[in-house]
């Protein structure tokens, strides 16, 4: 436990795990009294060189003043932070706040002058770029909008990070020395640096678990049998390129299968860069200590008995993770399936799975054993006469989640030059905001095609610490979909899906032709096609006498056509086929599909395993045996070997018209957003938003250490939305009669009268509001009038606002969803959103496209522009409107919700009639603040 170091309480939120440059990690946390030792242990590791740099004289060893001054902090005015490795300081950062004489100083002084030092073996990893970004966070949460530092000319590494970090930042020189100064403001150019920062660490992080140069299985049992044993087994079996080990305590010979046995990783006399750990929980900590000691980069741990077990477990494995971390490592699992990496340069099988799956260019990615195991074996499939083989780049099953998750994964397929789509089967998304926004660009790039578990369920699975949604699925679903993300239901889809993007050309629009040689089978594609939102041609039959060359025919006509987008073909077997026609058929549909290689081909067959084992034939100069038709109505979709880079278009077979058109769909949904990104609107800037002095009110209003959040009073919520630009019309309390008449004299007439019961509320059907009260004998019946009606005053909460001009009245809210983070959400009052569920949804930050679309989104739009001869409604003060709150809660994390209810939208303007805003403490994880991994 750390002690307070001077005046503030010790500030914990601020303890951090980052990703360095070379993936590996380290703890960012305040320094305090109890790091005396620390401190001077770390500075006499630390060259000549670097310290005269840091003091600008030979200073060979710290006084007792100097460690002093450098462990006491009040953490507001002199704050120090230390990145900590296996709980030893590798680098320091402080500040101390100063006046506009650059001398002490306490707040307002908003200046603070900022040093760092970092050990030398570790330069170069990113460190000292890592603590600017937290330093920074720690100094605009005290206040403090800028920094100054001065460094010698010469320190040209500590220039650069200076430079490099994006900051508006102003350069002088004076008595040989630089001096820097910078606002702390976040800026475009500073968010995007932290953002690359953060790409490259996180996916050399996942790079260091995918392609080690060694590895270690602790716990190969001396017995064939075991996890441990079965991995290794794996391992070697599936030619691992690298060097391999085996660890059992218990071992008496010097090898295990022909691989070298040791009693320790301590006894491996060359370096381990991953370990699989499959002993018993108990014995995993020992294990974790003696990876760290031996400079292990990585943990693929296999044993179960963690936070799936209870809470004892999910105690056993918070400490797990962190134990790993202190080393520098990153953990995969627990109760991880394993890993596995088909390049031919690594070969790498640490997992469970039996055989090596073929290389390819689909990466996957699941939270779920079983469900990876399921992915494994159908992308992996061949027999029965339908060959269903395809290839894989990488695969990870994460169990419990503890540390590596599929943000991180994403991260890594994002410019990973073997995997061209990613499928992903999540249980829980652990951090929304982020997976959002990286699913966004890595969708620019590649596809990423999701499946949910556990989405109807309402429970998290075992092992994972989110909180589940009130959304519903199928809004859930279409946010995901804003963010470029394929979303599907089932594995089976998630497959056909995948393995379409990864063998043909993106479809540039939704005109699809169909032919075949079965008029009802066409048929049905028709209408699948029809029901998936596609727009189908006239299906072609060719009836069943139709030879291969009409089959080339057919579709080379179809590819020519430019009213055509994609082509689905359809086939069944004439009677006495033979296999030698199934191959001339598939190499007549392969031949024409490789001249027109700008459109999507599928084929649909029905009872037909000749022809897509002959499909995979026609792509491929491997020998194919032959196998006898079979029936194929239940087996999923066929497509062949991954063949080499330079020709990766293979025709992928599906056994029913419905899923190669669904597949399909979302292949244009998808080729649509990839257009549509490519002009993704921009989120305006307006001069008028007072973003500091909202922070102020927030923090203000929660109070340092908050722990539980509020809902504002009328007045707060006011202020709050006002430094946004957003103006609620005052609503003054009336309890009384005479009161109701003084607040309308203050407005002025007309105004309206209305309750803000709760049970009354927005509920003008019940007739809790009176309008167009035009003078004080209108006001005071109409008073009586309610109080008769409801209830006494007091209960009513009766209050007078000013008349707005008519228009449609609307709602605008935005909540922080758990599923997938900050939403705006816009409908119409009333029944249409609340009886019909007629609300739209867009993923904050808002660019004004997407208001312009959340508008047109609903299907009651048509009110809002001028339906049935009604005047217009001002739809861009609107789109305004919503791009202000969607600023407010992208830029404070501390908005978990707002409702402005009712926005009546004129002819031109409009007027917030009501407003309700709630506070809560920011979660640990909102993607806003520095680079940092998820807590434990």
């Amino acid at each position: 436990m750390q002690i307070p170091s001077d005046r503030h309480t010790y500030p914990a939120h601020w303890e951090a795990d980052v990703v360095l440059r070379d993936g590996g990690t380290a703890r960012v946390r305040p320094i305090t009294t109890e790091d005396a030792d620390r401190l001077v242990s770390f500075y006499e590791q630390v060259s000549d060189e670097s310290k005269y740099y840091r003091f600008f004289a030979p200073y060979p060893r710290l006084s007792a003043k100097d460690v002093h001054r450098f462990t006491h902090h009040d953490f507001v005015d002199r704050v120090g932070l230390a990145a900590t490795v296996g709980g030893e300081f590798i680098a320091t950062v402080r500040y101390d706040r100063i006046d506009a004489r650059g001398l002490p100083a306490s707040a307002p002084a908003d200046e603070a002058e900022v040093a760092f030092l970092v050990q030398d073996a570790h330069q170069g990893r990113g460190v000292a770029s890592a603590l600017l970004e937290h330093i920074a966070a720690v100094a605009r949460e005290r206040g403090i909008r800028r920094f100054a530092a001065e460094v010698l000319p010469a320190n040209t590494k500590m220039i650069k990070v200076f430079t490099d970090a994006g900051y508006t930042q102003q350069r002088s020189f004076e008595d040989g020395v630089v001096r820097l100064e910078f606002d702390l403001e976040p800026t475009d150019r500073s968010l995007a640096v932290q953002r690359g920062r953060e790409q490259r660490a996180e996916a050399r992080s996942v790079a260091r678990l995918l392609r080690p140069g060694s590895v270690a299985v602790v716990g190969a049992g001396r017995a064939p049998g075991g996890v441990g044993r079965s991995v290794l087994a794996n391992l070697r079996e599936g030619g691992f390129t690298g060097r391999l080990y085996a660890v059992n305590r218990a071992a008496d010979g010097t090898e295990v299968d022909g691989v070298p046995v040791h009693r320790s990783v301590r006894d491996i006399p060359e370096p381990v860069d991953l370990a699989v750990v499959a002993v018993p929980a108990p014995a995993v900590p020992e294990v974790v200590a003696e990876c760290g000691e031996r400079g292990v980069q990585g943990l693929v741990v296999v044993s179960a008995g963690y936070a799936e077990s209870g809470p004892e477990g999910r105690e056993r494995q918070r400490e797990l993770v962190r134990q790993a971390r202190s080393y520098g490592m990153r953990i995969i699992g627990p109760n991880a399936f394993g890993v596995i990496n088909t390049a031919p340069g690594v070969r790498l099988n640490a997992s469970l799975a039996p055989e090596m799956p073929r290389t390819g260019r689909i990466g996957l990615f699941a939270q779920s054993g079983a469900i990876g195991i399921a992915l494994l074996s159908r992308l992996h499939r061949r027999g029965g006469g339908v060959t269903g083989v395809t290839g894989v780049s990488t695969f990870l099953s994460s169990g419990n989640r503890a540390d590596v998750s599929g943000n991180d994964v994403l991260q890594y397929w994002y410019d990973d030059p073997d995997t061209d789509v990613a499928l992903m089967y999540l249980e829980t998304i652990g951090n929304p905001r982020k997976f959002t926004r990286l699913a966004r660009r890595t969708a620019a790039a590649k596809p990423v095609v999701v499946v949910q578990g556990a989405r109807h369920g309402g429970a998290a699975p075992q092992g994972h610490r989110v909180r589940t949604t009130r959304l519903p699925h199928a809004t859930v679903s279409a946010l995901l979909r804003q963010a470029g993300v394929i979303r599907v239901d089932t594995i089976t889809e998630l497959v056909d899906a995948g393995l379409l993007l990864a063998r043909q050309p993106l479809p540039a629009g939704p005109r699809v032709a169909i032919l075949g040689n079965s008029e009802s089978l066409g048929l049905l594609t028709y209408d699948a096609c029809l029901a998936e939102g596609l727009r189908p041609l006239p299906p072609l039959d060719l009836t069943t006498a139709a030879s291969a060359e009409d089959f080339h025919l057919a579709l080379s006509r179809a590819l020519a056509d430019d009213a055509c987008d994609a082509v689905v073909v359809t086939a069944i077997p004439a009677v006495g086929e033979t296999s030698a026609a199934d191959a001339a058929l598939a190499e007549a549909l392969r031949s024409a599909s490789a001249a027109a290689p700008a459109k999507p081909v599928l084929v649909v067959h029905v009872e037909l395993g000749g022809l897509a084992e002959a499909l995979s034939a026609a792509a491929s100069t491997a020998p194919q045996a032959a196998g006898p038709p079979t029936a194929a109505v239940e087996q999923p979709p066929v497509v062949p070997e991954a063949p080499p880079a330079a020709d990766r278009r293979l025709i992928p077979a599906y056994p029913a018209a419905e899923r190669a058109v669904r597949a399909l769909a979302e292949a244009v949904q998808y080729a649509q957003w990839r257009r549509d990104a490519a002009e993704p609107g921009r989120v305006p800037e307006y001069d008028d938003i007072d973003e500091r002095g909202a922070a102020g009110q927030i923090r203000a209003l929660l109070g340092e250490g908050a722990t539980v959040g509020l809902t504002l009073t009328a007045d707060d919520t006011a202020a709050l939305l006002a430094r946004y630009g957003v103006h609620v019309r005052p609503a003054l309390p009336a309890p009384t009669p005479d009161e109701a008449v003084a607040a309308a004299g203050s407005l002025g007439y007309p105004v309206a009268l209305k309750t803000t019961a709760p049970h009354l509320r927005h509920r003008a059907d019940l007739g809790g509001v009176r309008l167009e009260l035009g003078d004080e004998e209108q006001l005071r019946r109409a008073y009586a009038e309610l109080t008769g009606l409801f209830g006494e005053p007091e209960e009513l909460r009766l209050v007078v606002q000013a008349m707005a001009p008519r228009g449609v009245d609307t709602v605008v809210r935005a909540v922080v969803e758990p599923a997938v983070g900050a939403v705006l959400s816009f409908g119409l009052a009333g029944a249409p959103s609340e009886l019909l569920g007629d609300t739209g949804h867009r993923l904050i930050p808002v660019t004004d496209r997407d208001a312009s679309s959340l508008i047109r989104s609903i299907r009651t739009a048509p009110l809002l522009f001028g339906w049935r001869g009604s005047a217009p409604a001002d739809t861009a003060a609107l789109e305004e409107l919503m791009l202000r709150l969607s600023r407010l809660v992208d830029d404070h994390p501390e908005v978990v919700s707002v409702t402005l209810e009712p926005v009546v939208v004129a002819p031109r303007g409009l007027s917030v009639l009501g407003a309700s805003v709630r506070l809560a403490p920011p979660p640990a994880r909102d993607d806003l603040g520095p680079r940092t991994l998820p807590g434990y």
